[in-house]
């Protein structure tokens, strides 16, 4: 492969293929057991890693200035320039910066340095959507030659206006940006099944020729013997690779049985942590209805409380004000941002397979660990390893393989996406669109947003967030008018000088259906304990034998108590949208 000077390429394959190391070897890193490596004398080439290293360094200016040319007064200025533009501190302590600062601060160390050629594995990873758009700007004005590595589409169909295809060890070119490459290579794996069948129908022929015997003493026969063995490994490697590719697909997952119309109510909660600068307003007077089947994305800059507002929505953190109601028969699966949940020193096995034994139930089915392990790209092989030997990606694909393996009706992920490959990503997103559960999603993937969620839900200051319709782009472009909206409101306000007074009265409930809600409120906690009681009788293995008729007539009289409680909080919630509507 070559790269031109001011081209911006992009490098793409599947975990595993081998894309850092290429990458390594392109910027100098480590040296290729064979074959040359050429650059244009005098070309400086600056490598970002996909995990970059920190330590040893007492400030971040200290680290920033590594791969200048010289560090004399003023390219010490560049490097503290550069750390500026990026929001952060010169002077700050590496050892206390987050994963975003320090993506930040290893960016900032190589637009300082002004190479010839900027190697990028993973720039995005842990960037907010700001931080995001921000690196694209700088790229695109960048001067020298790129060459990218990254699961986020929407950037690379920014940047890229050529792609490098790494797969079974071969890199293919296209001469085009990442917008046209899945139709590329498509083509190409369209190709590659009409020559495996063409293989297979020549390897059927020389079968039959291999069955009739080979005479040891002629050599030609010999020769066509090697030319069949060489023959079949080319199958099976072909094979392997189109297996590979369609692994993923086995990824589905498995709704436990369905939840209440209500999964979660949120009623003007707040959030306000106490720091040394003075109170900081996470959420102010949010309220907000989450109901089955709806797939709400939460988005906004890192630091906005995302997470902090998911524990909040899940009951695990308690609101200063407010109150959250989770609906019945709620299943959570939960898959949170810091991988909190695994143990480095387990193995994969033991990670899949915590209660020990080769059997896993996934969707309620038991099946072997290494067979499922498969389904996520795993070789049995692996399996033995520690967790703490994998990669950002296989880390993430097995904690995507522990979640999904749960029956769940309320789905949570919180950065699902950080080190996936594309088919991983994009088979995830067909997934996503099949599951009939509930869907809460964190994500800085605005191609990921985009093809998975129905609303957004994204802060606007001070702790307010505001919940609109549709995707990512959808959510930027009604947020901008709405706050045009609210400029010219505030414009002509001025200009008013009294105001019609209000019938206060006219924005509340009637007595009856205000008295109505309050009995609601009272009614759904006793059926849903009433729910709970006959499924505990149900739950008898010896109810049916010993008396049928019982059986008979709890089953029945759960299946009243439910519609009943289905009714109830459908009736629940079309007051309390009357009451919305009266008071806005």
């Amino acid at each position: 492969m070559s790269l031109g000077a001011n081209e911006r390429a992009v490098l793409v394959g599947r975990n595993g293929a081998g894309k850092s190391t290429l990458m390594k070897v392109i910027a100098g890193r480590i040296d290729p057991d064979e074959g040359e490596v050429w650059r244009q004398p005098g070309t400086r080439a600056v490598y970002l890693s996909q995990e970059p290293d920190l330590s040893g360094f007492d400030t971040l200016i200290d680290f920033a200035v590594q791969d200048l040319p010289a560090i004399s007064a003023d390219d010490k200025h560049i490097a503290e320039a550069e750390l500026m533009a990026l929001g952060l501190d010169p002077e700050a302590d590496p050892a206390k910066l987050s994963g975003g600062q320090k993506r930040r601060a290893a960016l900032a160390r190589a637009f300082a340095a002004d190479p010839d050629i900027l190697l990028l594995d993973e720039p995005t990873n842990h960037l907010d959507i700001p931080a995001i758009e921000q690196l694209e700007s700088r790229l695109q004005g960048f001067r020298g030659a790129l060459l990218i590595v990254s699961h986020d589409r929407r950037f690379l169909e920014k940047i890229s206006t050529s792609c490098y295809w790494l797969r079974q060890g071969t890199v293919r070119r296209f001469h085009q940006g990442y917008a046209q490459f899945d139709d590329w290579a498509n083509e190409v794996e369209a190709e590659e099944e009409k020559a495996l069948d063409r293989l297979n129908t020549q390897l059927k022929a020389e079968q039959r020729w291999l069955e009739r015997g080979v005479t040891a003493r002629r050599k030609r026969n010999m020769g066509r013997l090697r030319k069949v063995m060489d023959m079949r490994a080319e199958r099976s490697q072909r094979k392997t690779s189109l297996n590979e590719i369609r692994a993923t697909s086995e990824m589905t997952l498995e709704t436990a049985e369905g939840s209440g119309k209500r999964v979660i109510e949120a009623r003007n909660i707040s959030k306000v942590f106490t720091t040394p600068a003075g109170d900081l307003p996470v959420v102010q007077e949010l309220s907000i209805r989450i109901q089955r089947g709806d797939r709400l994305g939460i988005v906004g800059p890192n630091g906005a409380g995302k997470s902090t507002l998911i524990k909040l929505l899940l009951g695990e953190l308690e609101p200063d004000t407010g109150s959250v109601k989770l609906g019945t028969n709620l299943e959570i699966a939960y898959l949170d941002q810091n991988r909190a949940k695994l143990d480095p020193k387990d193995t994969l096995w033991q990670a899949l397979a915590p209660e020990g034994g080769d059997q896993i139930v996934v969707r309620g089915t038991p099946r072997h660990v290494a067979s499922y392990a498969q389904d996520f790209l795993f070789k049995s092989e692996q399996l033995r390893q520690p967790v703490s030997a994998l990669s950002g990606g296989e880390r993430n694909r097995l904690l995507l393989a522990i979640a999904l393996a749960k029956p769940s009706n309320l789905l949570v992920l919180d950065e699902p996406t950080n080190d996936l490959d594309m088919e991983t990503l994009e088979l995830l997103e067909d997934m996503l669109a099949e599951y009939d559960g509930t869907l809460i999603l964190v994500s800085h993937d605005r191609a990921f947003l985009d093809g998975v969620v129905t609303s957004c839900l994204s802060p606007v200051g001070n702790g307010k967030w505001l919940e609109t319709p549709g995707g990512y782009v959808d959510a930027v472009r009604q947020l901008k008018e709405i706050r045009g909206a609210n400029v010219e409101k505030t414009g002509s306000s001025k200009n008013k000088t009294s105001e019609k007074p209000t019938n206060k009265s006219q924005n509340k409930l009637s007595f009856k259906d205000k008295h109505r809600l309050e009995e609601i409120d009272k009614l759904m906690p006793k059926l849903q304990g009433k729910i709970a009681n006959l499924e505990a009788e149900l739950a008898d293995p010896e109810l049916f034998s010993r008396d049928s008729s019982r059986f008979s007539a709890v089953s029945k009289e759960l299946e009243d108590a439910r519609e009943e409680l289905e009714n109830v909080e459908m009736e629940w919630l079309e007051l309390e949208e009357k009451r919305e509507a009266l008071e806005t």
